[in-house]
């Protein structure tokens, strides 16, 4: 590790302004580089509907009934309660409206499922890995190969479709395989720069990057496919990521400690606030993960089942809403990017406005960090739940389905100061290790939801297949706020400090044989 004074000779003597705090220049870096990974991830949620040939598919044999049905509905009352018909019935005979063509690809519902999760397939491999790789050699570096790769496959994308469904499936493999690292070293370099009193609103300020690279994405995505085409979605957001991993790497490091531009000032609260000053106090990155210990946590296992069943509702409206907006509430494609962003946008807002003010309700003792978390989670996962109750009662409504959707998707941005803050309240040495665990689990409804959602939709794009959705991802709501409210915690584990321990007692343990001889 480098010393501090040697950065600062280095760097000629400039420093960042007292007004702008190298922890918050780091988020927001962080912030736009998880709006770059969510972007990119989203935008085929979006092109995909751009990219079908939905003439063609319908006219094959295996959606060849399921179209008779929907030229034969002439009117609402023969549609009965499973079908939508709007004035522009038009769309429920296959055709082509809002601003584009019909696509080239003739890939099935169950085909574009498998396109759609294989991202995750990738994700979920590489996220222990990206844990203990951040915690050894430090984040800064594993968060830009992420968002580099995404970038230069993002832009290859268009090619990869061409030569074939497998082809883009291998791409969309490395993108996950890339973005899998981001959440476990974010997690390892929170740990290192966020003093525990501004945990949430930091954590939250980065995390909400997913929720703003959601909100922009799928709008510009409708907008480029709309005017230009589909490809051109992935060449200029491909393009301009790049910008990012220019930035990134000149002015972000690892730890205060080792900043060149950070004030001494600076420097010295957060290394304070962390006991980092205290050599006693010193973790050695090398040190060995007491599995057994972690993985038999209560608090862990709580983190552990909310993390899975929150990403299961999540992924559900993250991938999958841009297809209800289409297929059900029919609307077009400009029209479905802006809407299916909107609630991310008001998801944006409240994670920022709900973590400061949890943070303040900490710092005046108004709150323990366990219940500020369990409260966070449970705005998390009962709002969601019960607005997507309402989505099923609204059926057609299509202002009341939007309306429900806004509000549960805003209610979501709660597990950015809940549970997913949490890693760090439990074993902050062990932070990127946990989160990697908790993420590869949760990464499993990532490819589970394309396809559960591609077999239940198959030839059938009604209500009644996508209350079934629905009503799925409420139990699963339920099941993360009942364990994570019974098992949560917001204290510092034991086995954080298991290693210094041991190696205390050891060396106790020699001094008492040294006075015996």
């Amino acid at each position: 590790m480098e010393a501090p004074d040697s950065s600062v000779s280095r760097s000629g003597g400039c420093r960042f302004p007292a007004w702008l705090p190298a922890r918050y220049i780091f988020a927001v870096l962080g912030s736009i580089g998880f709006a770059i990974i969510y972007g990119l991830k989203v935008n085929l949620s979006v092109c995909i509907v751009a990219m079908i040939n939905s003439t063609a598919l319908m006219a094959t044999s295996e959606h060849h009934a399921a179209v008779s049905e929907l030229h034969n509905i002439s009117t609402a009352a023969a549609a009965g309660p499973d079908l939508c018909m709007y004035p522009e019935d038009e769309l429920a005979a296959g055709g082509a409206k809002g601003g584009f063509d019909d696509g080239k690809y003739v890939w099935n519902e169950r085909i574009q499922g498998l396109v759609l999760g294989s991202y995750f397939w990738g994700y979920l491999v590489t996220q222990v890995p990206g844990g203990r790789l951040a915690e050894i050699f430090g984040g800064k570096w594993v968060m830009w190969g992420a968002v580099m790769v995404n970038a230069l496959f993002t832009v290859l994308t268009p090619l990869a479709a061409d030569i074939g469904y497998a082809a883009l499936i291998g791409a969309r493999v490395i993108e996950g395989l890339g973005a899998g690292v981001t959440f476990p070293a974010m997690h390892v370099m929170i740990a290192k720069w966020t003093p525990p009193f501004e945990r949430s609103k930091i954590s939250a300020i980065v995390y909400a990057g997913t929720a703003l690279g959601t909100v922009i994405s799928m709008p510009m995505s409708g907008l480029i496919a709309g005017w230009i085409g589909w490809a051109s979605v992935f060449y200029i957001m491909g393009g301009l990521s790049l910008i990012w991993c220019v930035i990134w790497p000149l002015i972000i490091y690892d730890s205060p400690e080792t900043h060149p531009l950070i004030t001494e000032e600076e420097r010295s609260m957060i290394v304070t606030s962390l006991a980092g000053d205290d050599p006693k106090k010193k973790h050695s990155a090398n040190a060995a993960v007491p599995w057994r210990a972690v993985l038999t946590s209560g608090p862990f296992i709580a983190i552990l089942v909310a993390h899975f069943c929150s990403n299961f509702g999540w992924y559900m409206l993250l991938i999958e809403l841009p297809s209800y907006m289409k297929q059900v509430l029919r609307f077009d494609i400009q029209q479905n990017a802006g809407l299916s962003a909107l609630p991310f946008f008001t998801m944006w807002l409240f994670g920022l406005l709900f973590s400061n003010r949890l943070d303040w309700a900490r710092s005046q003792g108004y709150l323990t960090t366990t219940t500020a978390r369990k409260f966070a989670t449970s705005v998390a996962s009962v709002i969601p739940a019960a607005c997507l109750i309402g989505v099923c009662l609204a059926g057609c409504n299509r202002t009341g389905a939007v309306a429900f959707m806004t509000v549960g998707i805003t209610a979501i941005a709660g597990m950015f100061s809940g549970f997913l803050a949490n890693h760090i309240d439990i074993s902050p040495n062990y932070a990127g290790t946990l989160m990697a665990l908790t993420n590869m689990a949760a990464t499993i409804p990532g490819f589970i939801v394309p396809v559960f959602v591609g077999e239940l939709t198959h030839g059938n794009q009604s209500l009644g297949q996508w209350q079934i959705i629905f009503f799925t991802t409420v139990g699963f709501y339920v099941v993360e706020v009942v364990v994570y409210v019974l098992l949560g915690s917001g204290d510092t584990q034991p086995w954080n400090e298991q290693k210094e321990k041991y190696e205390d007692k050891a060396a106790g343990d020699g001094e008492m044989e040294a006075a015996q001889l």
